[in-house]
């Protein structure tokens, strides 16, 4: 099973990943802040109609000359209307507020933030005690509560991109292992996960992040969160076969 998933990884993780997928936003830039607040921004996005989403992405990042920019002078642009499904303008607008606090009055960053111990827990946390609406559908929606046991796939997909490095995930978060990170689970990678053998629990949440991320963890203890590669490479690749047969 290693030789396959470790071949897969091979196929998968190259450059031309990064064209058809979310993380081509944070690959625009340089700075370190502008990589992962672009990089933060675009994996609370990337949900439903892939060419959906990206459009709206390259649409807001077009907007001003980079995503410190954006976060610092969001108030000069009207965002009002700005909708992608159930992230109304509202919640983009308190987002970049929240990030402008973070970075601007906090003097902080989302490197450290994410830095501490429990730190999917103490993220989300942060940005519901700083939000004046805790209860919008949207808001909710992009801050998935660890408590409430769904598997965090965009966040752990944040930190991939911000803790590995290769060519495709930048690696420029020192202070958190790559042993660390959970598998950013999508039924893609569970539906893998499953007809390999790799993961026997049926619902796709957190204990079936822990029980993947532990799993991997037997074919490479210091960077199993590459195999999301083999795993989700093979899932797309396997869907676009299954839909052209039709």
């Amino acid at each position: 099973m290693k030789k396959i998933l470790d071949d897969l990884v091979k196929k998968f993780e190259t450059k031309d990943f990064i064209k058809d997928d979310p993380i081509q936003f944070p690959h625009h830039y340089k700075n370190k802040f502008d990589i992962e607040i672009s990089a933060f921004i675009s994996s609370l996005f990337a949900f439903g109609k892939r060419e959906m989403f990206i459009k709206k992405l390259d649409y807001l990042f077009s907007l001003f000359d980079s995503p410190y920019q954006l976060i610092i002078d969001y108030k000069k642009r009207n965002l009002d209307d700005f909708i992608y499904r159930f992230i109304k303008s509202c919640d983009l607008i308190e987002l970049l507020r929240l990030l402008n606090k973070l970075y601007v009055l906090d003097k902080s960053s989302l490197e450290e933030l994410f830095s501490c111990s429990d730190r999917l827990k103490t993220a989300t946390n942060y940005f519901y005690k700083n939000c004046n609406c805790p209860n919008s559908a949207g808001f909710c929606f992009m801050f998935a509560k660890p408590e409430n046991n769904g598997a965090l796939k965009r966040l752990n997909m944040f930190l991939r991109w911000m803790v590995r490095c290769g060519e495709v995930d930048f690696g420029i978060w020192k202070n958190i292992k790559k042993s660390e990170l959970f598998i950013p689970l999508d039924t893609h990678v569970a539906r893998i996960s499953r007809e390999f053998g790799l993961l026997n629990r049926k619902q796709n949440d957190f204990k079936a992040v822990i029980e993947l991320s532990e799993k991997l963890k037997e074919f490479d203890p210091n960077d199993p969160i590459k195999y999301d590669f083999a795993l989700f490479g093979l899932g797309i690749e396997k869907s676009k076969l299954s839909l052209s047969a039709k």
